[in-house]
């Protein structure tokens, strides 16, 4: 069986509350209907900080990973209210945590979910250099990452999806971790040269308008 992805995003009428039931019952059913290997979901439950050097993204939207049948997965939640769109990705995992916890139960910590395309004039494998042998290792040596789970759209499941060429979730421990800077970034004499580089890295393969960054939390409803 191969990884799915599937985005769905909240009416401006949901409050986050109703958004995050809404999207845990329906991977629920999925699990209990269609029986995948494995099913989790990284959405947002709470407003991001008004203040933050990361430029989130305000409305809700959940990213639903999925291993099971591709063609079953993507009729499922293509139906459901608010689909955006549906991916077969390749999945790394350069770091991961010890998952030590049950399923169903939320994951510790808090998780950015980052989507985007490259940059235009570049090609495939130029964008792919520079995200896996460039950014990913920076990512890893600057932030305080617990998990970075890299996904490589390969496939457009329904022609209307949104067209994003990658789909990204980055695990730290402590919402602390995150909204504090100079956790994130680092102490005082390095937090600008490195909030600069990894923008200018990010820049070098990412089509930077079309990057979107939303303040999730994940729930594994069923592991591996």
């Amino acid at each position: 069986m191969e990884k799915t992805m599937h985005l769905i995003v909240g009416s401006g009428l949901e409050s986050y509350e109703s958004f995050s039931d809404r999207i845990l019952n329906l991977c629920r059913t999925f699990l209990t209907t269609d029986n995948p290997s494995q099913i989790s979901v990284v959405l947002t439950q709470s407003k991001p900080p008004a203040l933050s050097v990361i430029p989130y993204k305000r409305k809700k939207i959940a990213s639903v990973s999925v291993v099971a049948d591709p063609e079953q997965a993507t009729d499922f939640f293509r139906n459901q209210e608010g689909w955006r769109g549906s991916y077969l990705v390749t999945e790394a995992v350069p770091v991961g945590y010890e998952k030590n916890w049950p399923d169903g139960e939320i994951t510790p910590g808090v998780c950015l979910l980052t989507l985007f395309r490259r940059k235009k004039g570049i090609d495939r494998s130029v964008f792919l250099d520079r995200w896996h042998k460039s950014h990913t290792p920076l990512s890893l040596r600057i932030h305080p990452l617990w998990d970075y789970n890299r996904n490589v759209v390969e496939k457009y499941l329904k022609e209307d999806s949104a067209k994003f060429e990658g789909i990204v979730e980055e695990q730290v421990r402590t919402a602390a971790e995150l909204f504090n800077p100079f956790k994130f970034f680092g102490p005082f004499p390095k937090i600008f040269a490195r909030m600069l580089l990894v923008y200018t890295d990010t820049k070098s393969f990412i089509e930077y308008p079309t990057m979107e960054t939303y303040l999730t939390r994940e729930y594994v409803i069923k592991s591996s």
